[in-house]
């Protein structure tokens, strides 16, 4: 199995940061269309069903399945043998921003259901302010991996 994960090491990097990009993608957008159905709803637009629509397919169509497959790559990647040096604080500190962007995945879905019920007592700029959350700590994932600083 450790032969074919290092033969396979090229192919499981790529599939895992193309997964991270999309989910990345609806991890940004998601906040933002909150804000913009939170905002135009208050506003007395009757466009709930559009967005309610727009949010739930974003999530069900590429946010939840590029979560799982970020997750299925990424422990594959960390299988190979000799890849990571468990010893080294990064990789803990890299696995603590998968675990919050899972659980602002987790969150956002929450918030969704809410919206979706007209129940979400989110206002629009928290919204606008929780869309910095994934950039955060995509910054921080990135640089734990590239620069490995300790």
């Amino acid at each position: 199995m450790s032969s074919f994960l290092g033969n396979a090491y090229p192919w499981l990097k790529a599939f895992h940061l193309i997964s991270v990009i999309a989910w990345m993608a609806a991890l940004l957008y998601l906040p933002r269309l909150y804000y913009y159905h939170q905002r135009e709803t208050a506003a007395g637009r009757n466009i709930h069903e559009l967005f309610t629509t727009m949010e739930a397919r974003l999530l069900r169509i590429i946010g939840t399945p590029a979560m799982l497959a970020t997750w299925v790559f990424g422990i594959l990647l960390v299988s190979v043998p000799g890849l990571i040096a468990w010893g080294d604080v990064w990789p803990w500190v890299k696995f603590g921003g998968v675990l919050a962007m899972t659980w602002f995945h987790f969150w956002l879905a929450g918030r969704r259901r809410e919206l979706e019920r007209e129940e979400c007592l989110v206002t629009p700029k928290a919204f606008k302010l929780l869309n910095e959350v994934p950039s955060v700590l995509i910054i921080l994932i990135v640089i734990m991996v590239v620069t490995k600083p300790f």
